[in-house]
């Protein structure tokens, strides 16, 4: 009994170390953001500050070289257009690829999985290009339609829609519903807990990318959050409260929407056999 007791508090004790080492940074991030100027770029770092102040929020929310409130939109729709695009193509390849036979199938499956293996940087110039022919530059739609298709989307759905039992699909057929049927009102509501995932994660990388918008984004106005923040180092000669500030204001949404969707991306990922 002690053993078991003493392993116990050992790996309470080690995720509790773990906790701290993983939340600090957020801790000292927002702190940082309701300190003063001078507080901020003070050595050693302070993690309570002195005097809190909104300075650095009004700063960022009321200055017309950096339209933060506009930036967050533009992410905002981005992400989300992006994660809807993501999903619906991930659903419509990856059910063929777990339930249909037909010539190919594997060759098309290995394909797609061997595009993981290509560095996204590689794709930079060929989709420039395109979405230059298409005269999409300096649009939203330039930092959502090219990364619509995702080859981990089609492999995480396909491996959650094997592990549905066959029963049911074949169920609705005896019912005579036909494959379109199957797939919109079996497949798909039983597997919200992936969909889910995946919209989360295309979500959260479409939300954080910072090398593409800053290739085809030129306009102030038409920026991304990431890529609108990062000028505020230079137009501010780092101005710690401000980076912390915009910081804050971009993790938010990214924190809650995980926070939300805990339950179905434990859900969806352990269905998949993807643990560890």
């Amino acid at each position: 009994m002690r053993t078991n007791t003493g392993r116990q508090v050992g790996r309470y004790v080690l995720l509790v170390v773990l906790g701290l080492i993983f939340i600090s940074p957020i801790v000292f991030m927002v702190s940082t953001s309701f300190k003063s100027r001078i507080e901020a770029a003070g050595v050693p770092p302070t993690w309570i500050p002195t005097g809190p102040t909104f300075d650095a929020y009004s700063s960022i929310l009321g200055s017309d070289g950096t339209p933060v409130l506009r930036w967050f939109g533009n992410s905002m729709v981005a992400a989300t257009a992006n994660a809807a695009l993501v999903v619906a193509t991930a659903a419509l390849a990856a059910y063929p690829l777990a339930r249909m036979s037909f010539r190919g199938k594997n060759i098309v499956f290995g394909l797609i999985i061997g595009t993981l293996f290509i560095p996204p940087v590689i794709l930079v110039i060929p989709n420039y290009l395109i979405v230059g022919e298409l005269k999409w530059l300096d649009t939203l739609a330039a930092v959502i339609v090219p990364t619509a298709a995702s080859a981990f989307g089609v492999f995480f759905l396909r491996q959650f829609f094997l592990s549905l039992p066959r029963e049911l699909e074949e169920a609705a057929m005896l019912d005579g519903a036909n494959v379109f049927q199957v797939f919109t009102k079996v497949v798909l509501p039983l597997s919200r807990p992936a969909l889910a995932t995946l919209a989360v994660l295309a979500f959260l990388t479409n939300w954080n990318d910072f090398l593409w918008p800053v290739y085809v984004l030129f306009s102030p106005e038409n920026q991304t959050l990431p890529a609108g923040l990062s000028t505020l180092q230079s137009a501010n000669n780092v101005r710690y409260d401000l980076i912390m500030a915009g910081a804050v204001i971009a993790s938010a949404p990214a924190l809650a929407l995980y926070v939300f969707a805990q339950r179905f991306i434990i859900e969806g990922v352990s269905r998949t056999g993807l643990k560890g």
